[in-house]
């Protein structure tokens, strides 16, 4: 199999991840993936977990989150103005990127 989920959540996403890190990576092995990415929710609380579970199955970790995007701009938030905003999937390269 040569797929990559490049857009996964975890329970550190709250309220919208459900996968914990363990059974996430597991599942990726038992399926034969080489690789696996995590993107929470403007998050990265547990990148370092991810990054060595996928390690210590052998799996290539592809760390990255899920970003806002502000129509606007970050320092201008106004009721439904602002509402409709945008979700941007980062994945780091490097450590530099990282």
């Amino acid at each position: 199999m040569n797929f990559t989920h490049l857009h996964c959540h975890s329970h550190y996403s709250l309220l919208d991840g459900l996968s914990k890190v363990d059974p996430l990576v597991e599942r990726a092995k038992e399926l034969g993936m080489g690789a696996l990415a995590v993107t929470d929710h403007g998050v990265m609380y547990g990148v370092i977990e991810f990054y060595n579970k996928c390690k210590e199955a052998g799996i290539k970790p592809i760390v990255g989150l899920e970003a806002y995007v502000a129509p606007r701009g970050m320092e201008e938030k106004e009721g439904k103005v602002d509402a409709d905003y945008h979700h941007l999937i980062l994945l780091a390269q490097n450590d530099r990127g990282l």
